[in-house]
């Protein structure tokens, strides 16, 4: 299998920790992707000009980081980050789309920050940060959902947390205090060697 990706994705992150976790990374080689240049060929292999997308052996292409792991997921006979009992199932699962949506909501301020002065706006910067604090809130506030053997879900979560801490520490500020259950959880997680092998850098 091949891998499309590029440094500092949260999403490439995710698929590289499911890899990890499911004993595959082995079998899968790295291609880095400058998938922000006009002429990049990744469409080719995603049309909509993003990472991840992984090339399976046959050479068909699966896109977008939830499909990539689930198909990661099925690959193994170890424990399953998408769990077989149908209420744990879907718990991960919206753990991992309110994750997802955490991420996306944060990259995108980032981007507007990066936009030249007087072409930011703020409101929409503001909506976005919102999504990313009620939904921690959120979290924090149903903690149950953390608890138990790793899911993807929890995957998400922390690349969620981890993108966000690096990329923009001086918004996320002092996290640990106003979500203090998260941020015990996150403390024991990112202590996997699949999290210290992926550490943003």
């Amino acid at each position: 299998m091949k891998l499309r990706w590029a440094a500092g994705s949260p999403f490439v992150r995710k698929v590289t920790i499911t890899a990890i976790e499911t004993g595959l990374d082995d079998r899968i080689e790295r291609v880095a992707t400058d998938h922000r240049a006009v002429d990049s060929d990744l469409v080719y292999d995603n049309p909509l000009g993003k990472v991840p997308a992984l090339i399976r052996d046959d050479g068909s292409v699966l896109s977008d980081s939830p499909v990539i792991c689930a198909y990661l997921d099925s690959l193994h006979d170890g424990h399953k980050l998408i769990p077989d009992d149908p209420e744990a199932r879907w718990q991960a699962l919206n753990l991992e789309g309110l994750a997802d949506g955490m991420g996306e909501a944060a990259i995108a301020v980032m981007r507007e920050r990066n936009r030249p002065d007087g072409k930011q706006w703020a409101d929409f910067s503001d909506r976005q940060w919102g999504k990313f604090e009620q939904t921690m809130d959120w979290i924090n506030t149903n903690g149950h959902i953390l608890d138990g053997p790793i899911t993807i879900g929890q995957i998400g979560l922390a690349c969620a947390i981890g993108w966000t801490a690096f990329r923009m520490g001086d918004v996320l500020g002092d996290w640990q205090k106003r979500w203090p259950h998260v941020a015990k959880w996150h403390a024991a997680f990112e202590q996997r060697p699949s999290m210290q092998a992926t550490v943003p850098r």
